[in-house]
């Protein structure tokens, strides 16, 4: 029995190898009818971000017109306005270490303050600020590894709309549920994106590969762990002399990402504005802003 068992995994993997063969020999065959040259070297990426980002049904349809135009712009251009802000601060700003940021970008015009929750603005830009190395470096790694290859799928503006609903629902969560503490950090976007992304893993599981397996999920795991860990540190067991910062954008974040997020990466081959599922998930954002907005005006401890 077991030798017959092993001879039925040989013969399933030798299926496996096969049919990629086949994959490969076919998309040569297409690269030699395009410009009688066999696939380039982006071709190869390409294939390699569709295993990672979407279902099988989807991938021919992303290969026929796979490019990097435009480049993935949002992510990389968002990533490095953050390392800016942060650099400006722990440099030119000069704080006693690296590790947690507190005078100054306590004092920035970009945090979300909640005795400063009329300069609107704050809600969004909070997340240019970030309150130390450990927080930075985890928050760039998480968006750089994961937005870029969703950007190169599903462009720009549907990734842009993704982060910056994370990100909003971010400060206002934050405005309800903590709402006499400081907001830092890019965590509202990132999570948004992670919720949107692993949503569509979890509904189309058996048809995604991850790119990295066992090792990617890994170190996902402890990038988050590590993200939360610090954020539980800030709002805790902050030092007497500091001032504590909230968590919650990063749940708020997530469920963002897994309502809007998910039904925007989820919408490869169809137009977006015709999938009733997001103007269920953009009337139940807006739902949830509105009682934000209704509740910091009216309602707020910090008035």
């Amino acid at each position: 029995m077991a030798d017959a068992h092993d001879l039925e995994l040989e013969s399933m993997n030798l299926d496996m190898e096969r049919e990629m063969k086949q994959e490969l020999e076919e998309e040569e065959k297409v690269g030699e009818n395009r410009g009688g040259k066999a696939p380039s070297k982006d071709k190869k990426v390409h294939r390699i971000v569709s295993k990672w980002m979407l279902p099988e049904k989807a991938r021919r349809s992303y290969l026929d017109r796979a490019n990097c135009f435009p480049p993935p712009v949002f992510i990389i251009s968002i990533s490095l306005a953050e390392l800016a802000v942060f650099i400006y601060y722990a440099v030119w700003k000069p704080q006693k270490q690296w590790i947690t940021l507190d005078t100054g970008i306590l004092e920035s015009p970009f945090i979300y303050s909640p005795d400063k929750r009329e300069e609107a603005w704050r809600f969004i830009s909070y997340m240019l600020v970030h309150a130390g190395v450990q927080h930075i470096l985890g928050n760039l790694v998480m968006q750089l590894v994961l937005g870029i290859p969703l950007e190169m799928v599903h462009k720009g503006h549907r990734v842009g709309l993704v982060y910056l609903a994370g990100v909003i629902a971010g400060s206002l969560a934050s405005s309800i549920f903590d709402p006499l503490k400081y907001l830092v950090g890019a965590s509202g976007g990132v999570y948004a994106l992670m919720g949107g992304y692993f949503m569509n893993v979890l509904v189309n599981f058996q048809e995604m590969i991850p790119a990295f397996g066992i090792a990617r999920l890994l170190i996902s795991i402890l990038i988050i762990a590590s993200d939360m860990g610090f954020a539980l540190y800030r709002r805790f067991f902050v030092p007497a002399n500091g001032s504590p910062v909230s968590f919650a954008a990063h749940i708020a974040g997530g469920f963002a990402g897994m309502s809007i997020g998910y039904t925007v990466f989820s919408c490869f081959d169809t137009a977006l504005l015709k999938d009733p599922r997001f103007w269920i998930a953009i009337a139940a954002y807006l739902a949830c802003f509105v009682f934000a907005v209704f509740f910091n005006i009216f309602l707020s401890p910090a008035n």
